[in-house]
């Protein structure tokens, strides 16, 4: 419940630092545009003391806005597929300051003149609003140190009574792949009654390789995970198939563990250094090692599962060591 607290204390300082530095970056020039010119000095030249570019009011106020739209966009997608880490809270601190601390600048500098060629030199303020905005950056990595994904503790078990037998099922699908599935073997089929109908000749070289991306993708598309008295079992495809088992007597230990798909390398059926990784969406993951080599596929209540073939595995005897 701590942990879940922390988050979400940081989920509402990202969110409140986000809609505050937008509203800051649209509200302060309209907040003083009765004491600003027509068009705003926004372009000051290395070395040169004056102007030499503009913008009416409406463009100074929207284009920071659009620039931290986009950065905080950016942020977002990269958390998704890299992983919550320091890099985002710092790159969201330092360039919400740098751009409010612009905005404030230039306003600033426009301030009370009738024409925007009169906008005052702002050197020594933009150097001061850069240095400003690395410390806040440097600040906010360290602050965001704590969002980083914590490691789940290795070898998790469950209590199971006496005479009690357990089964532990999860399921994920990624809508993505099983649309680009049907898309290709649409694709294939047509090239494929093309072909019959006597209509192109070479539409088999689109029909195989379409056909075959098509079983690629779906066989990737949805994913079953069990975890039984016998071992695990990982169906693919919404079909089920093919199937991967392990008896609980192979499989050397089970955790769950945060991956991403830039780490697995990819959605799908991935092989890496990590080891195999069956990647529909970034998160918690069931992971078990055997041989000495890392299996993944990820499922939601990965811990639990995990937790389950500890426990098998603790107790298993002559007669729960049964084949896949």
């Amino acid at each position: 419940m701590k942990d879940h607290a922390v988050k979400d204390r940081a989920g509402w300082g990202v969110a409140g630092w986000t809609a505050g530095v937008l509203v800051f970056l649209v509200a302060l020039p309209w907040a003083a545009s009765g004491r600003l010119p027509r068009r705003l000095a926004t372009h000051w030249p290395a070395g040169s003391g004056g102007p030499d570019g503009s913008m009416p009011l409406w463009a100074a106020a929207a284009v920071p806005a659009g620039v931290w739209v986009l950065l905080v966009g950016g942020v977002v997608l990269g958390r998704r597929l890299a992983g919550p880490g320091a890099w985002a809270a710092g790159t969201l601190a330092g360039a919400g300051a740098g751009l409010a601390g612009g905005q404030a600048v230039i306003v600033w500098a426009n301030l009370d003149r009738a024409d925007w060629r009169q906008a005052g030199p702002v050197t020594g303020w933009a150097v001061g609003v850069a240095v400003a905005a690395v410390l806040i950056a440097l600040g906010g990595a360290l602050a965001g140190r704590r969002d980083a994904a914590q490691p789940v503790p290795e070898g998790p078990v469950l209590r199971i009574p006496d005479g009690e037998r357990l089964v532990w099922l999860s399921r994920e699908s990624n809508p993505w792949l099983r649309l680009a599935g049907a898309a290709c073997g649409l694709v294939a089929v047509g090239a494929a009654l093309a072909v019959l109908a006597g209509l192109t000749g070479p539409a088999w070289a689109v029909a195989l390789p379409a056909g075959f991306a098509a079983l690629a993708l779906l066989g990737c598309s949805s994913v079953r995970a069990r975890v039984t008295v016998r071992g695990l079992e990982v169906a693919l495809g919404p079909l089920g198939l093919p199937v991967r088992s392990w008896p609980v007597r192979a499989i050397e230990s089970a955790r769950a563990e945060h991956r991403t798909p830039a780490q697995a390398g990819g959605w799908g059926y991935r092989i890496n250094g990590l080891g195999t990784t069956v990647m529909l969406r970034g998160g918690e993951c069931l992971v078990i090692r055997v041989e000495g080599r890392d299996f993944a596929v990820s499922v939601p209540d990965a811990a639990r599962g995990a937790a389950l073939l500890n426990t098998l595995a603790a107790r298993r005897g002559p007669g729960e060591s049964g084949g896949s």
